[in-house]
C-alpha cells in the first residue's frame, strides 16, 4: 500500500498505534461486508453442502459435481447467449452514443435542445411502463415489418440507444476545445477524420465511463429478456438464473455456480475499463 493511501486511510506513521489500529480494524470490517458475499458464493459454487443457509467464507468439502450438474442445465448457453448480447449490444450502444453526442455536441442546428431534452426524457421512464409498446414495436419492426420477438436480435435492439451514455459523451465532447477542429480542417481534414483523429482521441476517458455503465446495465437485464425470450434456448443468465431457482429438481449448488458465472464477467469489465473509468471519472469531477 502506497504512502498517500497510507495516509488517506489513517494508517501513517504520523498517527498513534491505537489510531491506525481502530482504522485498520474498520477498514477490514468495510472489506468483510462488500466482499463477504461474494467469497461466499463462490465457496458455495465448489461446496458439497446443500443448505443454503450455511454458506461459508471457508471452503470445505469441495467438489466439482455442482458444476458438472449446471453443464448438464445448459448454464453455458446461457452464459453464451448473454455474453451475445452484451458484446454486440455495447459494441453499438457507444458507437450510436458517439455518433449521436457529436451531432449534438459539434453542430449546430435548431431543435437541438429539444432533441436532448426529449433523449433525458428517456431516462426518467421505468421498464414497466416501457413493457407494452416495446413489445408491441419487436413483433412488427417499423419499417422493416419484422417479428424479432423470441430471439436474440430482439434484446439487442432496444438496447442500441441509450440515453445516459449519449448525456455523459455530449458533455465531454463540449470540452473540446474548436481550435482543434478548426486547425484539423485548415490541414484539409474531412468531416469523419475531423472525428475520428481529434474529437474521438479527446473524449477516450468517457468511453471508460460509459463503457463500464453500459456493460453493466445490459448484462443485468431482466425485464427485455422476460418480455422477448419464451423459448428457454433464448434466456441470458440473469433470466436462467429466476428459471433454475424456480426449478424444486435444481440444487442451491447449481443456482450458485450460475450466479457465479454471472458475477465474473462484470468483474472483468470493470478491470479492462478501469483506467479509462477513473480517468474519466476524475475528468468529470475537474469540470465540475
Amino acid at each position: 500500500m502506497n504512502r498517500n493511501l497510507d495516509t488517506a486511510l489513517g494508517l501513517g506513521s504520523q498517527n498513534p498505534v491505537w489510531l491506525r489500529a481502530l482504522t485498520a480494524l474498520a477498514c477490514a470490517v468495510v472489506v468483510l461486508l462488500f466482499a463477504g458475499p461474494l467469497v461466499a458464493l463462490l465457496v458455495g459454487a465448489f461446496s458439497g453442502s446443500h443448505d443454503p443457509s450455511h454458506l461459508s467464507l471457508f471452503p470445505t468439502d469441495l467438489t466439482l459435481e455442482n458444476w458438472r450438474a449446471a453443464l448438464d442445465r445448459n448454464v453455458l448457453r446461457y452464459l453464451a447467449n448473454s455474453l451475445i448480447v452484451v458484446g454486440i449490444g455495447l459494441l453499438l450502444q457507444m458507437a450510436v452514443s458517439v455518433l449521436a453526442a457529436y451531432s449534438l455536441a459539434r453542430k449546430k442546428f435548431r431543435g437541438a435542445g429539444i432533441v436532448l431534452l426529449l433523449i433525458m426524457a428517456t431516462m426518467m421512464l421505468p421498464e414497466e411502463i416501457l413493457a407494452i409498446p416495446l413489445t408491441i414495436v419487436l413483433s412488427d419492426l417499423p419499417l422493416l415489418h419484422l417479428n424479432i420477438t423470441d430471439s436474440l436480435p430482439g434484446m439487442i435492439v432496444p438496447l442500441v440507444a441509450w440515453g445516459f451514455g449519449i448525456i455523459v459523451m455530449v458533455e465531454f465532447m463540449k470540452e473540446v476545445p474548436r481550435e482543434l477542429e478548426e486547425a484539423a480542417r485548415l490541414d484539409g481534414a474531412g468531416e469523419f477524420r475531423v472525428f475520428w483523429s481529434v474529437v474521438l482521441p479527446a473524449v477516450t476517458p468517457a468511453l471508460g465511463v460509459i463503457g463500464v455503465f453500459g456493460f453493466t446495465m445490459i448484462w443485468d437485464q431482466y425485464m427485455l429478456p422476460l418480455l422477448v425470450a419464451s423459448d428457454p434456448e433464448n434466456y441470458t443468465l440473469p433470466l436462467a438464473l429466476r428459471s433454475l431457482r424456480a426449478d424444486p429438481e435444481v440444487g442451491i449448488g447449481i443456482v450458485l455456480v450460475a450466479a457465479t458465472l454471472a458475477m465474473l464477467p462484470s468483474i472483468l469489465a470493470f478491470l479492462g475499463f478501469q483506467r479509462s473509468f477513473m480517468r474519466g471519472i476524475s475528468s468529470g469531477a475537474i469540470k465540475g
